[in-house]
């Protein structure tokens, strides 16, 4: 493939956008933005294996004195690390008096109830059963067969990634009022980004996006620049593919950054306290770099992770709220796509 004009690699990071456009004077994309096509995706991507395997936080979150718990479909669910570091998933409810474990501290390995001292290693013990679990050194996974319904896989679908030992990697958590399928859709509509984002992003084109249910090129292709500062910018090409259910992966290809990778990750949670259903967001950054500044970066990581958190956020207010009211015009009725 020829490099996209926008998105060939310079001798420094940044660009100058010679001749900006305003936001209001840019080039419409309502009508390449078919609702059939958003809605096709989705299909494909709804029909492919997830092993019954959801995401449930930061591999970091997994600290030594506290377990990290999640509701994941309506189930409590605790994640901790034993004595030798390997993690350790299981129900959220004591099995002795249905005590919250997720308040529960852990000591030396074991998780030990706050209520009655019940002490858990991992294995099975007085009708607490373990879950299958899953750290792949970004991200921890428990595999929910009950709520799945899928034949189950031995691992998630761990989108392909740079090696962290080189990357800078950040996670960003958050939830809104909706399914994980308008998360999903949010993220196979490409088109909104400059549009809906211009605090963020600049020049975008949809270069190639999927076609009919034979299509064997699943992703969708974008040009596109990154706002900096000013009229500074960083041009890209990547492409959004969704590997499974849940997930929707951004792969730079061209320009700075190739090889970087955004992951998307819906978690079903349950129903809120008017019987709305509420999704956890999860979404990891794994950015590499050849570039000889970057070793730098990778030390300020604790300094940069913030910032990139930051960011993460504010795109994701704004997402959060495309994706709830996708939901609601689903859920009324009211839907046009």
């Amino acid at each position: 493939m020829t490099p996209a004009p926008s998105a060939r690699r310079g001798r420094l990071p940044l660009s100058l956008r010679r001749r900006p456009v305003p936001w209001e004077r840019q080039r419409p994309t309502w009508r390449e933005a078919r609702p059939a096509v958003i809605a096709q995706a989705l299909k494909r991507a709804q029909a492919r294996p997830s092993g019954n395997w959801y995401v449930v936080g930061a591999s970091h979150a997994l600290r030594g004195d506290r377990p990290l718990a999640r509701t994941v479909a309506g189930q409590e669910v605790v994640v901790w690390r034993g004595a030798d570091g390997r993690p350790h998933a299981g129900p959220g409810i004591c099995p002795h008096l249905g005590a919250p474990l997720a308040d529960s501290p852990v000591r030396c390995g074991t998780l030990v109830c706050h209520w009655h001292g019940l002490a858990l290693d991992g294995g099975p013990f007085a009708g607490w059963e373990p879950l299958p679990v899953h750290d792949d050194g970004v991200l921890v996974w428990v595999r929910l067969d009950a709520a799945g319904g899928e034949p189950p896989l031995d691992a998630p679908v761990v989108p392909r990634r740079p090696p962290t030992a080189r990357a800078l990697t950040a996670v960003y958590e958050g939830t809104g009022t909706c399914e994980p399928e308008d998360v999903v859709a949010n993220r196979l509509d490409p088109w909104h980004g400059a549009w809906y984002h211009p605090y963020s992003f600049v020049d975008l084109t949809v270069a190639g996006a999927p076609g009919g249910r034979g299509d064997t090129d699943d992703g969708f292709t974008v040009d596109v620049s990154f706002k900096v500062a000013g009229r500074l910018v960083v041009p890209v090409r990547a492409v959004f593919t969704a590997p499974e259910p849940r997930t929707v992966v951004m792969h730079i290809t061209e320009g700075e950054g190739v090889g970087s990778v955004v992951e998307t990750h819906a978690t079903p949670l349950g129903p809120d306290e008017r019987g709305r259903p509420r999704t956890a967001v999860t979404e990891a950054v794994v950015a590499a770099s050849d570039r000889p500044g970057f070793a730098a970066a990778r030390r300020a990581a604790p300094l940069l992770r913030p910032l990139m958190r930051t960011a993460a956020a504010r795109l994701w207010r704004d997402d959060l709220t495309y994706a709830e009211r996708r939901w609601l015009l689903r859920s009324t009725g009211r839907f046009p796509g």
